[in-house]
């Protein structure tokens, strides 16, 4: 293993880095349009398993960045091979992963330590039915008018869309 291995906490999230990150050139448009799977970019998907190696580029001989060690995390698919995803995390890294390591369910994550309020209603007034822990995430089920409604621990609530991170239709990670 490389000597300049870095750690990076997030809380329940954990990264872990190997050597620097070099993402190459290109800009992203921000309109979506379709891909090799169909599908339109961006788009948010989240991470299949537990430990999903992010690479430089699509290609197992690729250099590998880091290992994503969170199964969940949501991750705003901006550009795509038949089989790999260029993904934007919610720190705004890039990174490739193989496209067998997404699973197309969504999901949020709270970014800031604090814990998020779930409302019972998708207004500010609302009676909160639970929160969702700061630096974690949840089931997104839907978005509707700035309001997310999100599903965790056998709890669900509405929370302002502007408070969680994998709802926002543009793309997250700039070059």
């Amino acid at each position: 293993m490389p000597r300049n291995r870095k750690h990076r906490s997030l809380g329940a999230l954990a990264l872990v880095a190997l050597g620097s990150v070099s993402l190459g050139g290109g800009a992203w448009a921000q309109a979506p349009k379709v891909t090799p799977s169909g599908m339109e970019v961006p788009r948010y998907v989240s991470l299949k398993y537990g430990e999903v190696n992010a690479r430089v580029g699509p290609d197992e001989a690729h250099r590998l960045l880091w290992i994503y060690k969170v199964k969940g995390l949501p991750v705003q698919v901006v550009a795509e091979t038949r089989e790999w995803r260029r993904i934007c995390d919610p720190e705004g890294n890039l990174a490739w992963v193989h496209k067998r390591t997404t699973d197309g369910r969504r999901t949020a994550m709270r970014v800031q330590a604090s814990p998020l309020p779930l409302r019972a209603q998708p207004k500010a007034g609302a009676r909160v039915e639970a929160y969702l822990a700061g630096r974690s995430t949840a089931n997104l089920d839907r978005c509707e008018k700035g309001w997310c409604k999100l599903k965790a621990g056998g709890e669900s609530g509405w929370a302002p869309e502007a408070e969680i991170w994998g709802a926002a239709p543009q793309v997250q990670c700039k070059e």
